[in-house]
């Protein structure tokens, strides 16, 4: 039998890495896309060759280009038979604290093209060998509160798009059921710097007073969502959105600063 295979989009650093390590500990093939990270990528796919066994190759690709989505896809599915598992982990961030006005309209695509039609593009190049197969896993990640549409102050845009894609996973998942194929998405709490990359046990050792469970959020906490969402006894999960922000009011967070 062949390994399942998963693309993880943005995989080569941060929450990406921390999936990528756990799902090639179940012995899951990874294709890890990056869009500066090089370095970081080749370096991971050969350590997680190296300690699971697993075939593992590193794609450049920007996600908010359809054409270097249809690149990837080709090369990805030239490796592998099937891309069992879309994870689309990478989706264009602003740090800065911008009001809707303040946006280019060249900010203001990048974000919406990185963040909801990436969405729209893999999964339109990978679904139909899922469907062939009987069998696929389509991974969205939002943010907290996502499925209301609430507004989110000086994250419009990113806000904007997350909303839609949250939109865009429930339509995947209806759409797909009887192929096999569930959809989800995975809505991160406020979990920054270098938590992005560290485990739970390192964790458990930091107060953080902001935090309702008293801890930080890692990488760790949203790559074991992940992980469960692909297994094959997850297919009764579709259409769902799951918060795993330890309680934290992520969008209220500018007003307790």
């Amino acid at each position: 039998m062949r390994n399942k295979a998963a693309l993880i989009t943005g995989g080569a650093t941060g929450i990406g890495k921390r999936t990528a390590n756990m799902l090639a500990a179940k012995g899951i093939d990874l294709v890890i896309n990056y869009r500066s990270s090089q370095e970081e990528a080749v370096s991971l796919c050969r350590e997680l060759t190296e300690k699971f066994g697993t075939k593992n190759i590193a794609l450049q690709g920007d996600i908010s280009l359809p054409a270097d989505c249809v690149k990837m896809s080709e090369k990805a599915l030239n490796e592998f038979q099937i891309i069992d598992i879309v994870i689309h982990n990478a989706g264009p961030y602003v740090h800065e604290r911008k009001e809707m006005l303040d946006y280019s309209f060249e900010q203001w695509n990048y974000l919406i093209n990185g963040n909801l039609n990436a969405v729209f593009y893999l999964s339109k190049l990978f679904i139909p060998k899922m469907r062939e197969n009987g069998w696929g896993r389509i991974i969205t990640i939002g943010f907290d509160r996502v499925e209301s549409a609430s507004g989110w102050i000086y994250r419009s845009a990113f806000a904007a798009a997350k909303t839609g894609a949250a939109s865009l996973t429930k339509s995947i998942a209806m759409e797909e059921a009887g192929n096999g194929i569930t959809a989800n998405m995975v809505c991160p709490g406020d979990i920054i710097g270098e938590w992005k990359e560290r485990n739970i046990e390192e964790a458990a050792k930091v107060h953080d007073h902001a935090s309702p469970v008293g801890r930080p959020g890692t990488g760790e906490d949203i790559a074991r969502v992940i992980s469960f969402l692909t297994d094959e006894k997850s297919d009764f999960i579709t259409g769902s959105i799951i918060p795993v922000t330890g309680g934290k009011d992520v969008l209220g967070k500018i007003y307790q600063e």
